[in-house]
């Protein structure tokens, strides 16, 4: 294996006294596709929510691209290259799909406040820019045809990759999905599985992080899986190990049928 492109040593996370995450460790290399599974209450997203510092963890260390990040706030990490979606689509309704993709670029503090109030020159050359870089990830995935559509007028199949088109335009280098398949139907399941992969192919350096109930997707998609319970991990390795490992089968396997909608 490569180089990681993120690595976590001993990360420890409690609630009230109760452990949600203890003593993980990870690896993640560029250009691959890493999933975390377990049932409900494994500590699967309060890990995603540890790496990207919506929480502060108790014990650990995260280093990121050879940056020690263990101290550094949500928004220094995001702008290092750390991007994330969430469970539940948080796409603003009132905007349409290109100003959806276009917020996510609206944070890197090129245009003052008083230049875009006044609509100064250089707040129309940002805004330009701003626009054809979402315009080009749009088209990349092949979401252009829906820029001018309000997300809630479309599928939610198309919703949920339009978020994922929000978490890549800054070009991040690790994307985390936060189970992209949760309300999907089977169909949508399998669009996402062959969008995902496109998005692998297209951004070939792009490190892939998913939480994810849906077996079919982990086993189809990830190259490593790491196996969550009560806050600790129980198995880890490529999809056929995990497949046949007799803790996970008794853990999970036969569970994810009656557990698809539930959240971690």
């Amino acid at each position: 294996m490569s180089k990681p492109i993120l690595k976590i040593e001993h990360l420890s996370k409690n609630f009230g006294g109760v452990a949600a995450v203890r003593d993980f460790n990870f690896e993640v290399s560029s250009g691959s596709i890493t999933a975390i599974i377990g049932p409900n209450g494994a500590g699967k997203t309060t890990i995603f929510n540890l790496i990207s510092k919506i929480y502060e963890f108790d014990k650990g260390s995260i280093v990121f691209n050879g940056v020690d990040i263990t101290k550094k706030s949500q928004i220094e990490v995001a702008r290092l290259g750390v991007s994330r979606t969430f469970q539940n689509t948080r796409l603003f309704t009132g905007l349409n799909v290109l100003d959806n993709v276009k917020v996510a670029l609206d944070h890197d503090g090129k245009c003052s406040l008083i230049e875009a109030m006044l609509l100064l020159p250089r707040y129309w050359k940002h805004e330009k820019e701003v626009t054809e870089r979402a315009m080009d990830c749009l088209k990349l995935l092949h979401l252009d045809q829906y820029a001018n559509v309000r997300p809630s007028n479309l599928p939610y199949g198309i919703q949920r990759r339009v978020e994922i088109a929000r978490a890549l335009v800054s070009n991040p280098k690790v994307l985390m999905l936060d189970e992209p398949a949760a309300g999907l139907n089977p169909e949508e399941v399998f669009q996402l599985v062959d969008f995902i992969r496109d998005i692998k192919a297209k951004y070939p350096e792009l490190a892939i992080l998913v939480i994810e109930h849906r077996m079919d997707l982990v086993m189809n998609l990830s190259d490593y899986i790491y196996v969550q319970d009560f806050g600790q991990t129980i198995a880890q390795g490529v999809p056929e190990e995990i497949q046949n490992n007799p803790l996970v089968l008794k853990a999970y396997l036969g569970e994810e049928d009656e557990s698809h909608g539930n959240h971690s």
